[in-house]
Parts: structure tokens; C-alpha cells; sequence
């Protein structure tokens, strides 16, 4: 179907104001560029706590925010940001992180892993999965429990590094994940698909972009056919947790995100895959300025919450 009215209305603003393409800015600028959308999306519903604790990756130190919805949280989710590896910071997500805490009862943790280009591959999956060993190892200090359920989600580039969290959990035996939840998630390197190409998916974000952020973060060629950096191209994807799939009809990786879903089910992984039609990419995040972002959302918390009682019950 055709765009939806919010979203032509969205783009229409950003057109109407100059907004710039986030391939012609250099990477500070964008990142500037994308911290206005918080204009935009607004702020979160109040939490239990607010915490910020400091992590080491390898030699660097990275920085996580505990956003706690009640005394008795659920389960904890370990979410990475989107932005293409380059731009979005803990504050850039924190009404996201907010309201996914408090609809689902979990614990949410932001992950301000280190962005490219000054940090290219592989520091952000290095710093994603640092954080995950870390937030499992240290359930009771942040959340007073050891034994709630582990999820790991993000949104475009932060659903590849979870999808990558999760093959490298699956690999190391540990730790144990009930879930993984991938927003229109980057997972292969190719940017001359349909997808890429179609007229109707150039929207908040676009092919040049794409070719801009992979330029950034994997700027050796050969390097992006890694499975760290892109999951589908993983040999066996057997084995992994649960998967929740969100895709936009008019996004260049609604393609790839389906792919990954496809190549899941064939694993014979539990996955459940809906793509919002009429959507552009990046519309989860833009709360309050398109609709399906709620409706998107009310999906996600409810598969997170089906997660959290399963694994509940089978520890039971």
C-alpha cells in the first residue's frame, strides 16, 4: 500500500524544514541531526529508577542505563540503539527505553556502545556483547534478581548487533536468552536489492545513507561478509532464541528483515514476523508523530510479555 498519511505528513515536515540527508553530514553533525527528533518524540513515562552504570569492553569503558519500571520487574531487556552504527545516544532513546519498561514490566538496559567511524567494526558488537555478559552477571545488582528472563532487542543497526548477541550467546552456551527482539533489523550487506532501489522506500532513511552508515562502520569490503556483521549470512542459525520481527513496507531493509525471519523459521527457531504497511523505516521510534509507532510497540510488548511468562513457567 501506499504511504500512510502520518508518515507523508512526517516526511513533508522534515522536507519543509531542510532537513539533510544524513550521507551529506559528517558524523557529528548527524548525530546533532538525529538528537532533534527527541523534539519530536517527546518524553516517557516516569520510572521506577534510573541508573547508569559504567562497563568495561576490552580496554574501552562504555556506559549502560538501567531504566527500572517497578520494585519488581519482570524480566530485563538488553537494548541496543539504532542509527546506523554512527548516530543515537542513551538520551536519543530514553523515551523508547521508558515506555517499552513500563508497558512490559521489564527492566530495560540502553547500551551506549561506541559508534563509527572513529570506532569501526567490530567495537560496536564487541561493546553489545560485553554489555549482555555483563547485565547477566550482574542481574542482582541492577535489578535485585539473578533468575528473571534475558532479552535482547534493537532497532535497524541495534537489531543486527542483537541478532549477532544472539548467535554469540547460542555459541558460548551462555547466557541463556528467552527472546530476541529485531526492529527492521540491518543483516546483510548487499545495497542494490529491490528494496534498496525502490523510489517509494527512500524516505527517513535511504540507499545512499545505508551506503554512508556501512562506509562508516565496515569500510573494508571484505569484512562485511562476517556474520558479526551481517547475521544472514550466517551458516546455522539453528538454535537461537525465540525471534519477534518487525519490518515497514516502505523501508530499504524491510527486505533483509523478512530474509532473516524466512532463514529463522527454516532453522526452526519460534519466530513471530509482522511487517506495518504504509510504514517508513524508523517509525517505532517516532512516537508521537506516527501512530503505528504505538501500535507497532503494543505488538512488541506483548510478544516480550508472552516471553517472560513462558519462561517463567518452564523455570518453574
Amino acid at each position: 500500500m501506499a504511504l500512510d498519511h502520518a508518515s507523508r505528513q512526517f516526511l513533508q515536515q522534515l522536507s519543509d524544514q531542510e532537513a539533510p540527508a544524513f550521507h551529506s553530514l559528517s558524523a557529528p553533525d548527524a548525530r546533532a541531526f538525529f538528537s532533534t527528533l527527541r523534539e519530536i518524540i517527546g518524553e516517557g513515562p516516569k520510572v521506577h529508577h534510573s541508573d547508569e552504570f559504567s562497563i568495561p569492553s576490552g580496554e574501552a569503558t562504555i556506559t549502560l542505563r538501567v531504566l527500572t519500571p517497578s520494585p519488581t520487574p519482570d524480566g530485563i531487556i538488553v537494548y541496543f540503539h539504532g542509527g546506523g552504527w554512527v548516530v543515537g545516544d542513551l538520551d536519543d532513546y530514553d523515551t523508547l527505553g521508558r515506555f517499552i519498561a513500563t508497558e512490559s514490566n521489564c527492566a530495560v538496559v540502553l547500551v551506549d556502545y561506541r559508534l563509527a567511524p572513529e570506532y569501526p567494526f567490530p567495537a560496536a558488537i564487541n561493546d553489545a556483547w560485553a554489555a549482555t555478559q555483563w547485565v547477566a552477571n550482574n542481574a542482582s545488582r541492577i535489578v535485585g534478581s539473578r533468575d528473571l528472563p534475558l532479552i535482547v532487542a534493537g532497532d535497524s543497526a541495534g537489531g543486527n548487533l542483537a541478532a549477532v548477541v544472539a548467535r554469540k550467546a547460542r555459541d558460548a552456551g551462555r547466557p541463556a536468552l528467552a527472546q530476541q527482539v529485531l526492529i527492521y533489523p540491518v543483516t546483510q550487506p548487499d545495497l542494490t536489492t529491490a528494496g534498496y532501489q525502490d523510489r517509494e522506500n527512500q524516505g527517513l532513511l535511504n540507499q545512499a545513507d545505508m551506503v554512508w552508515f556501512w562506509n562508516s562502520y565496515v569500510p573494508e569490503i571484505g569484512e562485511r561478509q562476517h556474520p558479526d556483521a551481517s547475521p544472514l549470512l550466517a551458516e546455522d542459525l539453528s538454535g537461537l532464541p525465540p525471534a519477534v520481527v518487525v519490518t515497514a513496507e516502505h523501508d530499504v531493509l524491510s527486505d533483509e528483515g523478512t530474509a532473516y525471519a524466512n532463514r529463522l523459521k527454516q532453522a526452526g527457531v519460534p519466530v513471530s514476523h509482522r511487517q506495518f504497511d504504509g510504514q517508513i523505516h524508523g517509525f517505532f521510534t517516532i512516537l508521537n508523530a506516527l501512530p503505528e509507532s504505538t501500535t507497532a510497540r503494543q505488538f512488541v510488548v506483548g510478544e516480550i510479555r508472552r516471553a517472560v511468562q513462558n519462561a517463567s513457567t518452564s523455570s518453574v
